[in-house]
């Protein structure tokens, strides 16, 4: 493991705009579900398990964690938070960070996208992006 720079000679960089280039090798996969027992005409549940899984050399720990949630009908809420389920993990090489979480929306089809600011050990910061994800109600047709 090398050491970092003295803290006069390092510079961090901000977070970018986009962890597409400068993201360590951290893989994040989505699975969802529509929670009909819970879900109203009004108000869509879903359910959703989110894996994180760190494929890189050196220890990351997720800080926050930023959503863009939209409806059908273009409406957006953005969350932002620290960590997740009320946790900051770290997650060592080869480790892996599951849990569960819910989100409601007004009208389906709705997409919800994202990103994790994770820390390395030396608190230089990037943004992980997570995938969009579809939330729709299986066999639910519009009709125009």
């Amino acid at each position: 493991m090398s050491r970092p720079p003295p803290d006069s000679e390092r510079s961090d960089p901000p977070i970018p705009d986009s962890g597409a280039d400068t993201a360590p090798d951290i893989r994040i996969s989505v699975q969802v579900g529509h929670l009909d027992a819970h879900s109203t005409r009004e108000r869509k549940v879903f359910s959703y398990v989110i894996r994180i899984e760190n494929h890189h050399d050196q220890t990351w720990q997720l800080l926050a964690r930023h959503w863009d949630i939209v409806d059908a009908h273009g409406h957006e809420i953005n969350v932002d938070g620290d960590g997740v389920v009320g946790e900051q993990p770290v997650i060592a090489p080869g480790g892996t960070f599951v849990y569960d979480s819910f989100v409601t929306v007004e009208a389906t089809p709705g997409v919800m996208r994202g990103y994790y600011v994770m820390q390395d050990a030396w608190g230089a910061r990037v943004r992980v992006p997570i995938p969009a994800f579809m939330l729709d109600v299986p066999g639910q047709r519009t009709l125009n």
